[in-house]
């Protein structure tokens, strides 16, 4: 069925047909609701069949997408034949693959310091591939000096572009035509997780995939200006094309809060009129509360530490996230997706320096207090942030037999009428105060090494220092049910905190919060940021119990303490009213008395962390 509606693509392209006129791809008529009519300016940057530089991806009408071996092809074919573009690999893959990195740039090897940088992921969940083919008819144009990208207001003259086409390549490389059920195109579309079953974009902050370790490390490297992570959305449909978003848009919380404003002000504006120029309808990244009821609300994007506008937002990087609708026509989205990147470098070009200022004033706030505990949750809980006029598409509810409930029909009309619908945005549950350092013991070396990717200043023992810091002990620990991204995650629960003299052996670390990153740090290593190494569940070994006490040695010693000390006496007569389950346990009355004898392990339960004040 592919091969045959292929063949027929490429008579319809030859015949010079329009795509209104081309044969229905084959998941056009199955499953998906009918695409809204669309026509716009972008469809001429689409290079014509008989162009020696025509994108695999333009081949099939931007109805498909190449493989790795395809992508990689070509673009060492571009390498080769321009002087302002060099590819290098950047990581490996856990299957092998490498990791490429394009570097875009009039400067030669070096790139001009003072020219501000964009870097623009594609990839990160590899079904939504639109970033990659975009990227690569840009840097066709931009290595030929096409369209925008020639004569004196050649944004190239003033900013340098690092693409990374595709970041998670072997989840690029399990492709399928039944990857993405709920989008339109591309014909073949990769899985959304890498060969390590984890999800590169709930991966920022703890580090666990090759990938993003070396994407992180990328990014130390290049220290861009600019971060742009490209996705396609699920849920709902509606009018827009092309969304996205960052930490604080338009009045949401934003820890970088003068780049937030650079965003909103500068960046949107100018990318939002680009895109309307050239026939697309920009929207801000929301999701639907509810697919069920499509007027319920919007949800915001959460600005966790897990995705990649909440790691920018803590890393002090301007960083957006790109959501292209996914019941948009593949040519759709690509062209879109072109345009934002192109106007991207533009507003880097005549507005980058301002950018920078931003920047270099959220990396010196150091705040008092830390808002934490947003949750992870798209579209979620939290307040109305305000009323938005949304562009919806027409829809009807019906019984359905399968569901037994009622569904959603979407009619594939745009509403003539604006919704007027209430936004929600993630409140923080948690502040947290952050310590003056923190010291992490030589014993725990993947938690060094996974701060030091992330470029923590740290300073680093060559002998063992005894240090009077403040430990946080935990009451009510609690273990999630279920695994996720390949932890059981930890609900720190209440603590408490009490001062000891450690001492931690040569090999640990200081770190720190006087310094740009000190708020990520804060977020990382207090036990109860949902976003902690704690939460994600690396800190197991606090909560086990390795010596006990045996029933006769610990009832008659018991006993002595009862008649020794009557406050004792009368704290455990309490707790026998008081808790009928406790009274009838034997072995949870003698544990009672065990924890408050110097026999019991004092480090249980201890997060062995040190906050010092």
């Amino acid at each position: 069925m592919l091969k045959t509606w292929l063949a027929a693509l490429a008579v319809a392209m030859t015949a010079g047909m329009t795509m209104a006129q081309t044969p229905k791809a084959p998941w056009e008529s199955e499953i998906l609701p009918p695409a809204l009519a669309w026509h716009g300016v972008s469809e001429t940057l689409i290079a014509k069949p008989s162009d020696p530089w025509i994108t695999p991806s333009e081949l099939t009408g931007l109805t498909a997408s190449p493989n790795y071996d395809e992508t990689r092809a070509w673009l060492e074919k571009l390498d080769a034949a321009s002087p302002l573009i060099r590819m290098e690999v950047f990581g490996k893959s856990p299957e092998g693959r490498d990791l490429l990195v394009l570097y875009v740039s009039k400067d030669g090897e070096k790139f001009d310091p003072n020219k501000p940088v964009l870097l623009a992921q594609a990839g990160i969940h590899p079904g939504e591939i639109d970033g990659k083919d975009a990227g690569m008819m840009l840097l066709r144009d931009i290595a030929f000096e096409r369209g925008a990208f020639h004569g004196k207001d050649n944004p190239l003259n003033s900013v340098n572009l690092v693409f990374v086409p595709i970041l998670s390549v072997d989840g690029h490389e399990r492709a399928s035509p039944y990857s993405r059920p709920n989008q339109r195109g591309p014909l073949i579309q990769g899985w959304r997780h890498t060969a390590q079953n984890l999800n590169l974009n709930r991966d920022y902050g703890k580090l666990d995939a090759p990938e993003m370790r070396a994407m992180i490390t990328l990014i130390d490297r290049v220290k861009p200006d600019l971060y742009m992570d490209i996705h396609v959305t699920d849920g709902e449909d509606y009018q827009y094309d092309v969304t996205y978003g960052w930490a604080g848009y338009q009045g949401d919380f934003a820890r970088s809060k003068a780049t937030s404003a650079w965003l909103d002000k500068a960046f949107l504006p100018a990318t939002e009129a680009g895109l309307k120029a050239a026939g697309h309808i920009p929207g801000q990244l929301v999701f639907g509360l509810d697919n069920r009821d499509p007027k319920k609300g919007l949800g915001a994007s959460p600005a966790s530490l897990r995705y990649s506008n909440g790691y920018g937002d803590a890393a002090r990087i301007a960083t957006v996230l790109v959501e292209n609708h996914s019941l948009k026509p593949y040519r759709q989205r690509v062209l879109g997706t072109y345009v934002l990147l192109e106007e991207t470098l533009k507003v880097l070009a005549k507005d980058g320096a301002a950018l920078r200022a931003a920047e270099r004033q959220d990396r010196a706030q150091r705040p008092a207090v830390i808002k934490a505990n947003f949750g992870t949750s798209f579209g979620g809980a939290g307040k109305p942030l305000h009323t938005v006029s949304f562009l919806g598409v027409l829809y009807e509810t019906y019984d359905s037999p399968a569901s037994g409930g009622k569904e959603v029909r979407w009619l594939g009309k745009p509403d003539p009428k604006p919704w007027s619908l209430p936004l929600y945005t993630s409140e923080p549950s948690l502040d947290l105060t952050p310590a003056k350092a923190y010291w992490v013991s030589s014993a725990k070396p993947d938690i060094i090494e996974r701060l030091r990717i992330h470029g923590v200043q740290m300073e680093t023992l060559a002998a063992p220092r005894a240090v009077s810091v403040d430990m946080i002990r935990l009451t009510a620990p609690k273990l999630a049910t279920r695994a996720s991204e390949g932890h059981v995650e930890i609900d720190a629960g209440p603590v408490t905190h009490e001062t000891r003299t450690v001492t931690f052996p040569a090999g640990s670390v200081r770190i720190s919060t006087d310094q740009p990153l000190g708020e990520m740090v804060t977020l990382l290593l207090e036990p109860e940021s949902d976003e902690s190494f704690f939460a994600w569940g690396m800190f197991p070994e606090v909560l086990q119990r390795v010596e006990y006490i045996e029933g006769y040695a610990i009832a008659p010693l018991a006993e002595k303490m009862l008649a020794a000390d009557p406050k004792l006496k009368a704290e455990f007569e309490a707790k026998l009213a008081a808790d009928p389950k406790f009274a009838a346990d034997p072995d949870a009355r003698l544990g009672w008395f065990y924890a408050r004898t110097p026999y019991y392990d004092d480090h249980y339960k201890l997060y062995p962390v040190g906050r010092e004040l």
